[in-house]
């Protein structure tokens, strides 16, 4: 205070002196008065100031000694005032003054500051923010001191724009490089004092799925108890906490059955009806019921439960029908029907077409009886497909050009006789042509315009087309030889115009019907007079029979024993000269070649050729004509013994 005090008097001085006439001013700086004394000691330029310019009137005691008491427009010391535009303070001066001097003042003492900080740091009296100041709206000692700037206790809650407007890792700290991936509003998680813990996580603000946080490594995942699911957590849970959750089965694998079996979760009731376990489809993933009956997944007929017990059956008044529902009626409403489907309906058609429980015959239909299908069908009334079966007479009766229509004037040449050919449902296409009914030949309509003619290719014929073709088809064709000259065939038989000889034909030049007839190639009647070869280059047993294995052994051909009518009997004469000649009995073959070959076994070669080399054994030489086996070794020369004879 008494510092204080004297600075005040100081002041005070100064000003008395500046006031006063310099040549009879007296200061307390040339007085020989110790004003130390008093209390108040001068300093600065209240030592200079003239005594009066304080002591106003020569009035010692009782001088002011505050600043304020002689610094201001209304005082009686006559002081410099506080200026106009001095900023907002309380009368404390020394607080922030010298005696020495008011500016540059030593310092601003921010507790005699009045108003806000604003108020003079503002860019104008005062430092104010800098241009990379964070944008805030809170006053300057809200983060600040009054001793320096810096450093700054941070108050976020003046901060006008949001976080990563300073905490984008340039103005100010940004996420760490191991942040979650999220956007940049950090003040949904975070809190203005230190960054973690984190007061909670915002999901609204994480990008990417739940999973890629939710791995049981970043942050919890599933249990080991959680049911089969995809990864999309957010599926069933929400952000707010894991449970309660509501169960979305968009994100379940497998079928509803995997789960609502009656262990896992809550299957079909004991008095469900009979279906298959696909329980969506009549079921929402929402609840139970009100469920949206799927009859697809029924496994019965509809009758087995729309029979009037279990479930709505047909009402009284239902038309004459079978059982099967859904023939007729979908599963989505009974009413309106789908369809009538006529194969159900029992009963005539006139039993409900009558015109009074369904549309009967309008007033200009044909005469006809009550049978409606007989030309309806049970899709429309038209078109009518008319059915003739009921037609007692036959088509002409109609179609004769009067009553129906009848033939075109460019229709063929045939008799009246129209279901021949035509069907009862179209005339054009007719299902065939009934030949017995065209009249003409068969040339006045196959002549190539009305009907189908002779091809290019076709055998030089006359117009006959019956003669080798029948009504049927053109082909097969059963060709008619009979204008055919014999001894002609190979004139189309000759592999070109029609089948010729196979190339294992046996060789011949003899015309084909030398063998073959005009039916059919075998069986055949076989000419050997026509045969240009050998019989042994047929009779080989590959092209046709040969010899069988018990033949006699010889090199001649066949045709030296054998006719070619037939094998048997054999036609062989003997041409050799020392054949004997034919002998009296049937003999064998082998009665002479008994190797079965031409070689002749002789009983007694000593006496070949003669009678003897065969008879030696049966000569009796005591007859009295007798000369000798040597002598009569010839037994047909001896005028005696003929081989032809019955007897020797």
């Amino acid at each position: 205070m008494m510092i204080r005090l004297c600075l005040i008097n100081l002041l005070f001085g100064i000003a008395l002196g500046l006031l006063a006439p310099a040549a009879s001013a007296q200061t307390p700086f040339n007085s020989s008065f110790d004003h130390f004394t008093t209390g108040y000691p001068l300093e600065g330029s209240h030592r200079n100031a003239d005594c009066q310019s304080c002591h106003v009137g020569g009035i010692f005691q009782g001088t002011p000694r505050e600043c304020v008491a002689c610094h201001s427009r209304g005082g009686l010391v006559k002081a410099t005032p506080t200026p106009a535009d001095h900023i907002l303070t309380t009368t404390q001066c020394q607080d922030c003054h010298l005696e020495t001097t008011w500016a540059p003042e030593r310092r601003v003492d921010h507790s005699q500051v009045l108003g806000s900080c604003a108020s003079c740091h503002n860019g104008t009296i005062a430092e104010g923010k800098p241009i990379d100041h964070p944008v805030t709206n809170e006053s300057c000692e809200t983060c600040h001191r009054p001793n320096a700037w810096l450093p700054a206790t941070f108050n976020h809650s003046g901060i006008s724009g949001n976080c990563f407007s300073c905490h984008n890792g340039t103005t100010a700290t940004g996420k760490d490089p191991d942040h979650i991936n999220t956007t940049n509003v950090c003040e949904d998680c975070h809190r203005t004092r230190a960054w973690e813990p984190v007061i909670r996580v915002d999901h609204l603000q994480v990008l990417g799925s739940c999973s890629s946080c939710h791995d049981g490594n970043t942050a919890t995942g599933k249990d080991a108890d959680h049911i089969p699911s995809s990864a999309v957590c957010d599926d069933c849970h929400t952000t707010n906490a894991w449970v309660p959750a509501t169960f979305d089965h968009a994100g379940v694998m497998g079928n509803c059955f995997s789960c609502h079996n009656g262990s896992v979760a809550t299957g079909k009731d004991p008095d469900h009806i009979p279906s298959s376990v696909v329980c969506d489809d009549c079921h929402t993933t929402t609840a139970w019921v009100p469920a949206t009956f799927d009859h697809a997944a029924v496994t019965g007929n509809c009758f087995s439960c729309h029979n009037g017990s279990i479930a709505t059956g047909k009402d009284a008044n239902h038309i004459n029908t079978t059982n099967v529902c859904e023939d007729c009626h979908t599963t989505n409403v009974w009413d309106p029907a789908l369809r009538v489907d006529h194969l159900q309906v029992l009963g005539s058609c006139s039993t409900c077409h009558n015109g009074s429980i369904a549309e009967g015959k309008d007033a200009d239909h044909i005469p006809s009886g009550n049978n409606c299908d007989d030309c309806h069908t049970t899709t429309a009334w038209l078109p009518a497909v008319f059915d003739h079966a009921s037609v007692t007479g036959n088509c002409f009766s109609c179609h004769n050009g009067s009553i129906a229509t009848g033939k075109d004037p460019g229709h063929i040449n045939t008799t009246n006789v129209c279901e021949d050919c035509h069907t009862t449902n179209v005339w054009d296409p007719v299902i065939r042509v009934d030949h017995l009914q065209v009249l003409g030949s068969c040339s006045s309509c196959h002549n190539g315009s009305t009907a189908e003619g002779k091809n290019p290719g076709h055998l030089p014929t006359s117009n006959s087309c019956e003669d080798c073709h029948s009504t049927t088809a053109w082909l097969p064709a059963v060709f008619d030889h009979a204008g055919v000259a014999p001894g002609t065939c190979s004139g189309c038989h000759n592999g070109s115009t029609a089948e010729g000889k196979d190339v294992d034909h046996i060789a011949t030049t003899g015309e084909c019907d030398a063998c073959h007839t005009t039916v059919a190639w075998t069986p055949a009647t076989f000419d050997h007079d026509n045969i240009t070869g050998a019989c042994s280059s047929c009779h080989n047993g590959s092209t046709a029979t040969g010899k069988d294995s018990g033949h006699f052994i010889t090199a001649l051909d066949c045709d030296y024993c054998h006719d070619s009518n037939f094998w048997v009997p054999l036609m062989f004469t003997h041409s050799s000269p020392a054949y004997p000649g034919d002998h009296r009995g049937n003999l064998s073959c082998t009665d002479c070649h008994g190797g079965n070959s031409e070689q002749v076994t002789w009983t007694s070669p000593a006496y070949i050729p003669d009678c003897a080399g065969c008879h030696a054994n049966d000569y009796k030489p005591g007859d009295d004509d007798h000369s000798g086996l040597s002598q009569d070794r010839n037994c047909g020369n001896s005028g005696c013994h003929r081989v032809n004879s019955n007897e020797w």
